[in-house]
Formats: C-alpha cells, sequence, structure tokens
C-alpha cells in the first residue's frame, strides 16, 4: 500500500484527493478485522496507521498485555511507545465531545457506549499490564 505519492505540480484539489485517499488506507489497515501488510516510504504514515490498529485493537477489547508491535529501530519504539501513551491519556482525561470526535476519527464511526467507556479505562489497563505494553525493536524481541 503507497500512501500519499504527492507530487507539488499536482493541483491542491488533487493533493486533498490523495490525501482523503490515503487517510480512508489508513483507517482501513487499522481495521482490527483486516489482516495488512503496510510497506510505504518514510513519512506517509505508518506509524500512525500502526498506532491507530493497536489502539482500534484494544477498544475492540484486545487485552494490551496480547499486543506485540515490532520495529526496526529504537526510535521508531519510543515514537509509537509515547503516541500510544498520549492517545490513551487524552481518552481518559478529555470531554466526552473530545472523546467522541477522537474516537470518530480514529474509526471513522460513532462510538458505541462501550468503546467510549473502554476508551476511558484503556490507560489504566495498560499500566497495570504485567510488563506494560510490548513495544519493542525486532532485535531485543529476538
Amino acid at each position: 500500500m503507497t500512501l500519499l505519492d504527492q507530487d507539488l505540480e499536482q493541483p491542491r484539489k488533487a493533493r486533498l484527493l490523495k490525501l482523503s485517499e490515503a487517510t480512508g488506507l489508513q483507517r482501513r489497515a487499522s481495521d482490527p478485522e483486516a489482516s495488512v501488510w503496510v510497506n510505504a516510504s518514510a513519512g506517509t504514515g505508518k506509524t500512525k496507521v500502526l498506532t491507530d490498529r493497536v489502539l482500534t485493537l484494544m477498544l475492540h477489547g484486545t487485552p494490551p498485555e496480547r499486543l506485540l508491535c515490532l520495529t526496526f529501530t529504537k526510535a521508531a519504539a519510543a515514537e509509537m511507545r509515547n503516541r500510544l501513551a498520549k492517545a490513551l491519556q487524552d481518552w481518559a482525561t478529555c470531554s466526552e465531545e473530545q472523546l467522541e470526535k477522537r474516537l470518530y476519527d480514529l474509526l471513522g464511526r460513532r462510538p458505541d457506549a462501550a468503546q467510549s467507556l473502554r476508551a476511558r479505562q484503556l490507560l489504566a489497563r495498560v499500566l497495570d499490564s504485567p510488563g506494560g505494553m510490548k513495544i519493542q525493536t525486532i532485535h531485543s524481541f529476538c
């Protein structure tokens, strides 16, 4: 899947269309019901897709301790850890309206009551998970 092959000579409308297509592809790649392979150039949103996928999996009930996220570099693992922590902190503390908007942006639809409640509780679940979230490099995993 190639996300955002932007040609700066294209009109703004065409670039916006590609961004819209990329957002749709990213949302499909983060769907926990799909088996996906993400192959994209640097700066195209791979970390966002993977972070969204982890968040979506947990919203659908996957326990945090059952997830393993592998990256090539320590920097990528740290970035993913930071993005997940920020999202979970935001979900735990934001207003109901803000939470609904954030979950809508992630899921592409309004969250149901169970997902909203789960989103509020995920930070505590991750912190209480034995060993915390497993986000590491392939080298450290092996």
